[in-house]
């Protein structure tokens, strides 16, 4: 591992450490008025996240697991049982239909992740920049799908929340500039990748759109897959090419994204950090690689904690004093997929028109 990484790791976990030794209630000031303006690390409080028992993972226990570096610590990526969390996680575990249910979500989910490496492996096994290219293109297509989902669910009034919209354009945002890397790189030259990619990605979204609004747990542990799988293959680069990557110089688009301009949206998607405690350097391609690596880490972490409904929290989510809930999300009639939320909304109009009578 490099110097680079090992910095980077001391940083986080003695950065980790600090945050632990405060108080146990946190929560952004009422008065952080401008989240565009980076405060010292000293001074920042982060959003405490309640505890959820999460009913979904990545692995089965004969699959090969992709450890992430020390440098994002999470409790539960990656996982190979349904994990229990929280204090009263034994009387909030799934049951047992609903357990059987998870596993076969996670099955269909392995068996399509699977699929789309074989044909990455087959058509790619020796051309990395196209086969990054392919990927990225897929890998942005799920924020897409789970933004026009909500954007539908807004629309019938059944569930308004703004943190999860804010988020995911945030993570589209980054795989977006982890696509115009790999196009400067020369990944799309080629018209078969385009056309690959470009149609992979229109009947994914396709998928995604209707996975989404059945099950949002499936699709969050689906893109999890995807994530991981991406994570894997970056790492796997990095070994294999770090030397000649170091080399090289970096793309334009990889300096002015990493190092220039706003970068609120950067902090955004890495929902398991405080923002402005992320700054990449970025000198030579080997930087490059190494963070767009770490980037899919920090989305497998937010596809981790998406699994348990109710609990993605923006990074400069504002909260109330004491209160758990944004003030920024408007609760409306809180479902999950489609099918629940006609469920409730009958449900509710029937409660409406024996209270009339």
């Amino acid at each position: 591992m490099s110097t680079t990484s090992l910095s980077s790791a001391a940083f986080a976990i003695s950065l980790s450490s600090s945050f632990k030794a405060r108080n146990s209630k946190t929560f952004l000031h009422s008065n952080f008025k401008n989240p565009l303006r980076c405060k010292s690390l000293s001074s920042y409080r982060p959003l405490s996240r309640k505890l959820y028992p999460v009913k979904a993972t990545l692995l089965q226990e004969n699959e090969e697991e992709v450890v992430v570096e020390k440098s994002f610590p999470t409790k539960s990526f990656p996982g190979k049982e349904i994990e229990e969390v929280g204090e009263s996680s034994a009387n909030s575990s799934p049951s047992g239909l609903e357990r059987w249910v998870i596993k076969v979500e996670q099955s269909v989910n392995i068996f399509l992740t699977d699929s789309i490496i074989k044909i990455l492996d087959t058509l790619y096994h020796d051309r990395d920049y196209a086969r990054f290219f392919v990927l990225e293109t897929i890998a942005r297509v799920p924020y897409f799908a789970f933004i026009s989902v909500l954007h539908m669910y807004e629309s019938f009034g059944w569930w308004r929340r703004a943190d999860y919209l804010k988020v995911h354009f945030a993570e589209s945002w980054n795989e977006m500039h982890h696509l115009l890397i790999m196009e400067e790189l020369g990944g799309n030259s080629w018209w078969f990748d385009r056309f690959l990619a470009q149609h992979m990605a229109f009947f994914y979204y396709i998928m995604t759109v209707f996975m989404y609004a059945l099950s949002p747990r499936m699709a969050y542990h689906f893109s999890e897959c995807v994530e991981s799988h991406a994570f894997e293959t970056y790492d796997k680069f990095i070994k294999a090419q770090g030397e000649e990557l170091k080399k090289r110089p970096a793309p334009e688009v990889a300096v002015k994204y990493y190092t220039g301009g706003d970068l609120y949206l950067f902090d955004e998607f890495q929902t398991d950090r405080p923002p402005c405690s992320r700054r990449p350097k970025i000198e030579n391609l080997y930087d490059v690689f190494l963070n767009i690596r770490d980037d899919e880490a920090e989305h497998c972490k937010t596809m981790k904690a998406c699994q348990t409904h109710g609990n993605l929290r923006s990074p400069h989510s504002c909260l109330d004093d004491g209160s758990e809930d944004s003030s920024c999300m408007i609760p409306e009639a809180d479902c999950e997929g489609i099918v629940d939320c006609i469920k409730k909304s009958l449900a509710s109009s029937q409660v409406k028109q024996k209270s009339d009578i």
